[in-house]
């Protein structure tokens, strides 16, 4: 869907910024970013306004781990299909940029990974915004749901070929610290790539280390990861000594229970971002999908194989902001900055997203703030998606 206009102000909303809620505020948008906020009363007569009916909007949410959605697991089939069937999806509920993620598996994928991400990002560089590889440098013992069959030791030589596809195609990889030697952990981050600990058993000791050696983040915080304990700390321990490590969390209630979300969210503070770590039966009505050779039954919103392990989730951004609110008690403003600003700290593009600011990418979320139903999205200045309910923006 175009914008009818290549100049509009969009008006009758709250403006959730990312550092302040503007109520009687425009939000100016020309082509693609964003020109300006400014109080309705100093708007233009002649510009041409979108009644925003009263909703919410905030910037465009950023998920850094996502399988797959809409029916499809980009594991399964590593094409531009697969990216645009999870965009489709994503809008649905307000996520306009991610990054696709790929979990163990070959080399050979790996690279049809790198190659299809390149290819794809040269086309729409804000809606993927690069590649997440969650292993195969893990841990076998806490390797979950992954194929261990492909578990293994990092490899130099791809770890260069990672390292020259650089930041703009790989933007994530997760991976145990004590399995990897720190020379490879740095020489990705060197290379600019963001280096999570994720799958992992590694002491407080072997944590900090990692962390010593450029790791920045961990994935899914509490999940397949060494425990905090008394007398031994484990990698929740270290994450928690360390103000500066982001970690991304699952908040459908199933993968943490709501009391830890809220520790967390009280230790790590702005350090603390929302993953979906979706799979196929988000958006669709499947019962039932694969994923790292394991049949995976989708049952009560929550992912499980035949022996009970969890295998990813089937929750959307805005499901886990709604919960944050009503489950954790996190306010609003701060449960979207979980799912915007943050993560756009954390792998370094929040010069263009994750605010509703002047000059940044016209990326927007539209919802209902009593029921966290999305109404609309646009994706750079254009509308992307519109619910079923809304008849038109006027």
């Amino acid at each position: 869907m175009k914008a009818r206009y290549p100049r509009y102000a969009l008006t009758n909303c709250t403006l959730y910024t990312g550092h302040q809620v503007l109520q009687n505020h425009a939000l100016v948008v020309e082509q693609a970013n964003i020109v300006d906020l400014v109080p309705v009363a100093h708007l233009d007569p002649n510009l041409p306004r979108l009644d925003g009916q009263g909703w919410a909007v905030a910037p465009g949410f950023i998920d850094l781990q996502l399988n797959g959605c809409g029916g499809v697991m980009f594991n399964d089939a590593i094409t531009a299909d697969t990216l645009d069937t999870m965009h489709r999806t994503n809008l649905r509920s307000g996520t306009t940029s991610f990054l696709p993620t790929l979990i163990t598996t070959s080399d050979a994928a790996m690279q049809a990974a790198i190659a299809i991400v390149t290819e794809y990002r040269r086309r729409h560089p804000q809606r993927v915004l690069g590649l997440h590889l969650e292993g195969p440098y893990l841990n076998p013992n806490r390797s979950g749901i992954h194929d261990k069959t492909y578990v293994r030791p990092a490899d130099g030589a791809m770890v260069n070929h990672l390292a020259e596809a650089g930041p703009e195609v790989v933007k994530l990889v997760t991976l145990a610290p004590e399995m990897v030697p720190s020379e490879y952990i740095q020489q990705l981050v060197q290379a600019g790539i963001t280096v999570a600990a994720g799958h992992t058993d590694a002491s407080f000791e072997a944590a900090l280390a990692g962390f010593e050696a450029g790791v920045s983040m961990v994935t899914h915080l509490f999940n397949a990861m060494s425990a905090w304990q008394g007398r031994s700390p484990g990698l929740v321990g270290a994450v928690f000594s360390r103000p500066d490590i982001y970690a991304g969390i699952i908040v459908d209630g199933h993968h943490v229970h709501y009391g830890s979300v809220s520790l967390a969210r009280t230790i790590k503070q702005d350090r603390l971002i929302l993953v979906s770590d979706a799979t196929p039966p988000v958006g669709t009505n499947l019962e039932s999908f694969v994923i790292g050779g394991q049949q995976v039954f989708y049952r009560n919103g929550k992912c499980v194989s035949a022996d009970g392990t969890l295998g990813g989730a089937a929750l959307t951004l805005m499901e886990a902001v709604a919960n944050c609110v009503h489950q954790v008690g996190i306010p609003l403003a701060e449960s979207l900055r979980m799912a915007t600003l943050y993560p756009a700290r954390a792998i370094g593009v929040d010069d263009r997203l994750g605010l509703l600011a002047a000059k940044y990418q016209a990326n927007l979320t539209l919802f209902d703030p009593a029921t966290f139903e999305v109404k609309g999205c646009f994706e750079q200045g254009e509308l992307a998606w519109l619910g079923a309910d809304v008849e038109a923006f006027g």
